[in-house]
């Protein structure tokens, strides 16, 4: 009779199993190796999806892989919960913020159980629990108390119907994401972070960072963006004032023939106030100000301005040079002011050839052949200096260390380095976020609340309207207090932070969970951190990753722990592709995994998602990948179901010698029939096969190895052989080797397997197999032959020929003889057990 494969009962009792074990939690061991696998943990909005199921099963495979190799492994799990989308659900459905999240994350993490992911429950966090976000308000005070954390007034997106404030994200076309009025931009009193501070550490850190994909040091290398250079103070005429630049090309400041500013930028109010142009300009300004400030930057987008009717002087060829407001200069980078160089910089060439202004060239190349009258775009390489005053003949490099020493010498500016990263803007005026530790005093000003008084607790009853700011602005009885300092009355902030800051520690506070007098046991810390392998997507490398960097570094400096970077190694995964598109509810090609485990079952879910594409690559979704995955299990369970009666002592006593099946091997290896030799080779040599490539997270040729052992195992006939002990032998060693290698992939199937195979109590504690070199080793090489690189014929060699003699006898090769002739090879090259190629 044939066992059907039942996945439903199968997960499910193992699933009870782990959890009335609690097979997966973990503390420090100090004999034991640590290893730190951490999945980013998800947003509890209400249900996972397929890209959930993939990021998270990736992750378990390390992490069961690693303790079956005797890590002392943690893998916790816990949910980003501050965020809009709760406060959207409030506003919609009447719902509060506290009742949708927690009922999100009990849905999820009943789904996520049902995943059989080896999580240690028991540090499970929940980022919207004033237990956590306690400790983000604790950092606060100490980041405030070093000056790191500080207020001034920013320029923000303001919807004047919902009046409230959007992030860029929220802002399309310049219009409210959700009623679609215009979008104004307004000057509000913000909250920062200092990263600046942190800004070269951050950058130099990046080379270090030799775990992480290359793509994502390259965007975070780009989003800090360190340059060296000048600032230079072009004065205003009339005015005793001056505008700043900062420039990289200090051997171009002789071509500066006009100035570009911000719209944003203050000194236009005073060079427009009671001029001629004023009406024009103020009109020009509150256009560009509704436009996206990305968008605004874009190459393709076309370049706008405006005459102020004011002039500048270029400090070092002394020519007045009109002032613009651009719509390609923004206050977030530089200094809001640029030298507009047309002969030089592209964007400025394009502007100027718009607004016909003048054009210098000061950069002549190496032919002498640029001119104004006939160039077409901008030079940009670096050349000789020409109509350039004294500077003239000058090659760039030396000029522009020559130009800055003039430029101090003068007193018109300075050398420096800038960097594009801006403060981070913490301040959100929302209710479901950490709420701001801080209290305005009339006498006092801003007063810190005292760390006695932490958690500054969010307010339950509050109304939702979606118009009139933060919900808290209208909790009289959160807003009004005490001030700690002189005991007046005084209000509390209203404003609470990114939700960023809940992901920029959240890795530490799994190290200790349950303590509730520190963020976090610094002993603990220092044992687990930091995180071995941190897996997510790609759209995180600039923000998440960047900000956890710099709050690390902080929590170093506050001398809490003692490593600089939170991550060791990073993987990004792919998306999951169907019909050509993302998956999502829009498109209509969303897979539910509720549906699809219900189905199939996890082990499916699962061994699909990985076997289908490498982790870092886009998944194509398959319904037929689908059943093929199920398919598959199904044909091994049937096959250890088979064989289990023979092999497992507890079903037939006279199977008790199997647990001796690794010795007795030995004894028998030159006795054994040709087809369980081969057998057994292939054996070993999967086990070597999988181990190398899940070192190395290819998952998918993995799962491949192990589908070819299964294919070879149904090439042994069971018909006649179960009285046969080195059959039984053989067979025994080859399915606990699969069902130990398939166990990180199917947990639940391979728990069962392990079951039926005789073994208590949880695969997931048993230890990885190890394959033996001389039995996995092919005894004979297929050697290819190539002629100038291309292949002309194949030999077999036993294995470990030596180099000599694989060459002569690839020389000897009757095809090759005819090929070569009489020509004298120039040189011939052998790569070991693999090709030789014959350079004639």
């Amino acid at each position: 009779m044939t066992v059907k494969y039942d996945p439903k009962e199968i997960e499910s009792k193992w699933q009870r199993y782990w959890e009335e074990h609690k097979t997966f939690r973990v503390n420090e061991d100090s004999v034991r190796h640590k290893y730190y696998c951490l999945e980013m943990f998800p947003y509890p909005s209400g249900r996972i999806h397929m890209g959930h199921v993939r990021n998270y099963a990736i992750g378990d495979v390390i992490a069961r892989y690693k303790t079956m190799r005797g890590y002392n492994v943690l893998h916790p799990m816990g949910w980003d919960a501050f965020g809009l989308p709760a406060e959207n659900a409030a506003i919609e459905k009447g719902v509060h913020p506290v009742s949708w999240t927690y009922n999100n994350i009990a849905y999820m993490k009943d789904q996520l159980r049902k995943m059989g992911l080896s999580y240690d429950w028991d540090r499970e966090i929940a980022t919207c629990d004033p237990v956590y976000y306690r400790w983000n308000q604790w950092f606060f005070l100490k980041m405030h108390e070093r000056g790191l954390a500080y207020r001034r007034r920013s320029n923000v997106n303001w919807c004047v119907s919902c009046e409230t404030v959007l992030a860029n994200e929220q802002v399309i076309d310049g219009r409210c994401w959700r009623c679609s009025s215009i979008v104004e931009q307004k000057y509000l009193d913000q909250w920062f972070f200092k990263i600046t501070d942190y800004a070269e550490e951050l950058l130099s850190g990046c080379d270090r960072l030799t775990g992480w994909p290359e793509r994502v040091l390259t965007m975070q290398r780009n989003w800090i963006g360190k340059s060296i250079g000048v600032e230079v103070d072009f004065p205003i005429t009339d005015s005793e004032k001056s505008i700043r630049i900062f420039t990289t090309r200090p051997d171009t400041l002789h071509g500066a023939t006009f100035m570009s500013l911000a719209p944003e930028h203050p000194i236009i109010e005073e060079l427009i106030s009671g001029a001629k142009k004023e009406p024009e300009v103020r009109s020009f300004i509150e256009r560009i100000k509704h436009q996206d400030r990305i968008v605004r930057t874009a190459a393709d987008v076309e370049k706008e301005g405006i005459f102020t009717g004011r002039y500048a002087i270029n400090p070092v060829s002394r020519e007045k040079i009109p002032i613009w407001v651009a719509n390609f200069v923004l206050m977030e980078y530089g200094t809001g002011a640029i030298m507009a160089v047309p002969a030089h910089d592209q964007r400025d060439f394009e502007f100027a050839k718009k607004y016909n202004l003048q054009s210098r060239v000061v950069i002549q190349n190496h032919e002498g052949t640029l001119s104004e009258e006939t160039m077409s775009g901008a030079y940009l390489e670096e050349g000789i200096l020409v109509n350039s005053g004294e500077f003239n003949g000058l090659d760039s490099a030396t000029a522009m260390e020559k130009i800055a020493e003039y430029i101090e010498s003068q007193g018109i500016g300075k050398r420096t380095v800038n960097y594009k990263i801006r403060d981070w803007g913490i301040s959100r005026q929302r209710y479901w976020g950490t709420p701001i530790p801080v209290i305005y005093c009339e006498k006092c000003g801003v007063v810190p609340v005292a760390e006695k008084d932490l958690p500054v607790v969010l307010p339950g009853d509050v109304t939702f309207t979606g118009k009139g700011g933060s919900p808290l602005l209208q909790a009289g009885d959160f807003i009004s207090t005490i001030c700690p300092s002189c005991g007046r009355t005084a209000r509390r902030e209203t404003d609470t932070m990114d939700t960023f800051v809940d992901s920029s520690l959240y890795f530490l506070r799994y190290c200790s969970p349950g303590v509730d007098n520190t963020p976090f046991v610094k002993q603990s810390a220092s044992y687990w951190m930091n995180v071995d392998q941190y897996i997510g997507g790609i759209e995180h490398a600039v923000l998440h990753l960047l900000y956890a960097r710099f709050f690390t570094k902080v929590t170093r400096d506050l001398g809490l722990i003692d490593v600089a970077e939170p991550f060791e190694n990073l993987l990004t995964q792919g998306m999951v592709i169907k019909d050509g598109a993302k998956m999502s509810k829009s498109k209509g090609n969303v897979v539910d995994p509720d549906i699809l485990i219900g189905t199939y079952g996890a082990d499916t879910a699962r061994l699909f998602s990985l076997f289908a594409s490498p982790p870092e690559k886009d998944l194509d979704w398959s319904d037929r990948g689908v059943e093929g995955a199920f398919r598959f299990l199904s044909r091994v369970y049937r096959k250890v179901a088979e064989m289990s009666p023979y092999l497992d002592p507890k079903q037939n006593p006279d199977a008790s010698d199997m647990a001796s099946y690794k010795i007795i091997l030995l004894d028998i290896e030159s006795e054994l029939p040709s087809d369980l030799k081969r057998l057994r080779k292939t054996v070993h040599q999967t086990i070597k096969k999988v181990t190398d490539d899940i070192e190395v997270f290819h998952f998918n040729t993995a799962i491949s190895f192990i589908m070819e052992l299964v294919n070879n195992i149904y090439l042994i006939p069971i018909e006649g052989r179960t009285g046969e002990k080195a059959f039984l032998y053989v067979m025994k060693e080859a399915l606990d080797s699969l069902t130990l290698l398939l166990s990180p992939f199917a947990p639940h199937i391979s728990e069962e397997m392990w079951h039926m195979l005789g073994y208590e109590p949880t695969i997931a504690k048993a230890a990885w197999p190890i394959y033996c070199t001389e039995i996995s080793q092919e005894e004979e090489s297929l050697i290819v032959i190539q002629i100038n690189g291309k292949v002309r014929s194949k030999i077999t060699v036993p294995a470990g020929t030596p180099e000599d003699e694989i060459k002569n006898k690839a020389m000897s090769d009757e095809k090759i003889k005819g090929l070569i002739g009489e020509k004298a090879p120039k040189k011939v090259f052998v790569v070991k057990e693999k090709l030789v190629n014959i350079v004639i």
